[in-house]
């Protein structure tokens, strides 16, 4: 307790327990998300290149790089809030690293899902 000079007062600084962000985890669940799809997207492409599977991948590699693309956006904003000094009762944020895999699976899920759809429209163009 720090006491206020000329009275007979003092302050007090409360700790605040850091809070994991909400921001990194978003990322990392949107991250995941994204690889899943593009699993989808190389499963659909390859195993019904006949039934027009080329079709859903393109449908999925969508979705995929849209997701990709939003675990990127979000896992940045959740780095940068993290990052962010905070005054000694104001609330610290954690989760750097959860933000960072986020980030990484987001983009790995884009790109992911970019090359299972050239995959699919290779394979149908093969096929016929």
């Amino acid at each position: 307790m720090e006491s206020v000079s000329g009275t007979p007062f003092g302050v007090v600084h409360l700790d605040v327990a850091p809070v994991t962000s909400g921001l990194a985890i978003g990322a990392l669940v949107a991250g995941i998300a994204s690889v899943l799809v593009a699993l989808l997207v190389i499963c659909f492409g390859v195993a019904f290149v006949d039934e027009g599977g080329a079709w859903a991948s393109g449908a999925f590699a969508a979705l995929g790089v849209l997701s990709g693309g939003a675990a990127v956006v979000i896992g940045l904003l959740g780095r940068r809030q993290i990052r962010r000094p905070a005054a000694p009762s104001a609330v610290q944020f954690t989760g750097r690293g959860l933000a960072m895999a986020g980030i990484s699976c987001g983009a790995a899920g884009a790109l992911l899902s970019l090359l299972g759809l050239g995959l699919a429209l290779l394979l149908a163009l093969a096929r016929g």
